[in-house]
């Protein structure tokens, strides 16, 4: 079962009074990141990629993360930052990488959010029904290794 996290909203001001609102968004807990992270790291094992794999919830803030054994140290930074961009963006990192290219809408997007954006494969969201409540990624790889890692983990949520 996701937590549930209360995100505050500005007050707005109408009719001369300020009313407060609460938005109630569903997440991803720590127990359905852990099993997330298992199902990634089965088919790291799988495919013979040793990976770095982390999970982030509804604000993008890590709840989980592993570095399997023999993983790259410099992929713990790119995991992270695949599953931060895929739940900024609400799309897979392989779907933004295809339309970052030069001349493409969003060429230059990876110098945003200083420098966070990755735009290869590997991260990938976490839906609840209709609702995104977080994101998985994967570094380590290949972008193929990477996004069959990362897809194999989510369908696990």
């Amino acid at each position: 079962m996701s937590q549930c996290t209360k995100l505050w909203i500005q007050p707005r001001i109408h009719n001369r009074k300020n009313i407060a609102m609460t938005i109630k968004m569903e997440s991803v807990s720590l127990e359905e990141a852990r099993r997330v992270v298992a199902a990634g790291e089965a088919k790291a094992d799988e495919i013979g990629s040793p990976s770095n794999i982390a999970v982030v919830d509804v604000g993008g803030n890590l709840v989980a993360h592993i570095r399997m054994d023999e993983a790259w140290i410099g992929s713990v930074d790119i995991s992270t930052s695949k599953a931060f961009t895929s739940r900024a963006f609400d799309i897979s990192t392989a779907e933004l990488a295809a339309n970052a290219g030069p001349g493409d809408q969003f060429f230059g997007i990876n110098t945003s959010n200083n420098g966070r954006v990755m735009i290869f494969a590997g991260g990938v969201p976490l839906r609840q029904g209709d609702r995104i409540v977080g994101a998985v990624g994967v570094s380590g790889g290949s972008g193929e290794q990477d996004q069959t890692v990362a897809e194999a983990a989510a369908r696990a949520f």
